[in-house]
């Protein structure tokens, strides 16, 4: 699925770090920063969620809710979140269902082996449920800053 700005994002349904289940319905009326990242406590991901803590006010401030999504588990997430006091909630995508709908999970390449992933990618969606930004690109140490626009 090749999505883009416009587009109606794909619902999701998954559990986070405390096992609620989280859905896109929850978010009604809010802009979402759904970001996609590999593996809690690794280097790129440590950097990109600390990017967005460090930046939470500001994004709070301009009406945006954030959200993290990987295949770690609830309990690898509230290690995560514990660690580096995340005031967001993750979720636990650990069927890959979710980065799948959103076109993220890809074939990767590391030393000449193929295997499946996360593509790090983040979705800013809309008050109304609709793609507003992608960003593929994502610069992990001023992450907050892509979507802040600074």
């Amino acid at each position: 699925m090749n999505l883009k700005p416009g587009d109606k994002a794909p619902a999701i349904s998954a559990p986070d770090q405390n096992g609620s289940i989280r859905t896109l319905k929850d978010f009604e009326g809010k802009k979402l920063v759904l970001y996609f990242y590999p593996k809690d406590d690794t280097p790129g991901c440590t950097a990109e969620a600390c990017s967005l803590r460090d930046n939470y006010n500001e994004l709070l401030k301009q009406g945006y809710a954030t959200v993290g999504v990987s295949p770690d588990n609830e309990k690898k997430h509230q290690k995560f979140i514990a660690k580096y006091e995340l005031p967001f909630d993750l979720l636990a995508d650990t069927d890959n269902k979710i980065a799948t709908d959103y076109g993220v999970w890809v074939e990767k390449s590391m030393y000449g082996r193929k295997y499946m992933g996360i593509a790090r990618t983040t979705f800013v969606i809309d008050e109304k449920g609709n793609i507003a930004e992608i960003i593929d690109k994502v610069d992990t140490a001023k992450h907050a800053g892509q979507i802040l626009g600074s």
